[in-house]
């Protein structure tokens, strides 16, 4: 007779966090009483074949706002392990209270089919209400990280219409001063040098051969790549300058 799927044996790992390590064993929400509260559900669905696992996973006095700890790490390496079917936990905040570090950590648990249970939630994607409510907060995030890339890419729109680098090192020839790019006056006379070759040549490649050729090379080895090396913002096709070099030095221009 083939095995009742409602019973086949499902390995629980039961995790515990608490922020701070003051009066771990004595508050309502102590690793110790979350624990117990887990085992009792855990125990409660026996009929379904759960066991907890013998092993603790306990993250006493850390933060739920990275994914930096020692019993998650651990937890983690035995799912990957394959040893644990069901991470149970009092509170889904104990996981995590990071909403992109929970879709990360979801992420891996439906690649390795793992389940999760929130004891005091009701939340478990081990059976449809619970993956759909998973899938609604999965729905959201996805949202919510869209918008954030929406801003990102306005602001660097926005900056490079004014002419200003969107962050990172700046330029060769350049320095930050107050958050704006200041013409390096040492170095003005080959920034024009490199604006004068590549207007002259009409490439990349014959510019910097020119100033290879004009001994400049080893004044800017480390000046980044072609685009910002000399003091330019690529977007969209355009080169736009990112900074003006004083009024005697200075050449001025686009290129489509």
């Amino acid at each position: 007779m083939p095995e009742n799927p409602l019973s086949a044996p499902n390995r629980c790992a039961i995790y515990t966090r608490k922020s701070t390590n003051s009066r771990l064993d004595h508050e309502v929400n102590s690793l110790t009483t979350q624990h117990e509260i887990c085992s009792a559900y855990v125990a409660s669905q026996r009929y379904r074949g759960w066991t907890a696992l013998p092993r603790s996973y306990d993250d006493g006095g850390h933060s739920g706002s990275g994914l930096e700890r020692p019993a998650l790490a651990a937890l983690m390496h035995d799912i990957e392990a394959g040893e644990i079917d069901t991470v149970v936990v009092y509170k889904i905040d104990r996981l995590t209270r990071s909403l992109l570090d929970f879709v990360r950590l979801i992420e891996i648990f439906d690649r390795r089919s793992i389940g999760l249970v929130s004891v005091s939630q009701a939340f478990d994607t081990t059976d449809s209400m619970g993956r759909m409510i998973l899938n609604v907060l999965l729905t959201f995030s996805q949202f919510e990280r869209e918008l954030i890339a929406e801003r990102v890419r306005d602001s660097i729109r926005t900056r490079k219409r004014h002419g200003r680098i969107h962050g990172g090192l700046a330029p060769f020839g350049y320095e930050y001063r107050d958050g704006e790019l200041e013409v390096v006056e040492a170095e003005a006379e080959i920034v024009g040098f490199i604006y004068a070759a590549f207007l002259r040549h009409g490439t990349y490649t014959a510019a910097m051969t020119a100033v290879r050729e004009a001994g400049f090379c080893s004044s800017f080895k480390t000046a980044r790549n072609g685009t910002l090396g000399s003091g330019l913002i690529g977007h969209s096709q355009k080169m736009t300058v990112a900074a003006r070099a004083t009024a005697e030095k200075k050449t001025v221009g686009q290129r489509s």
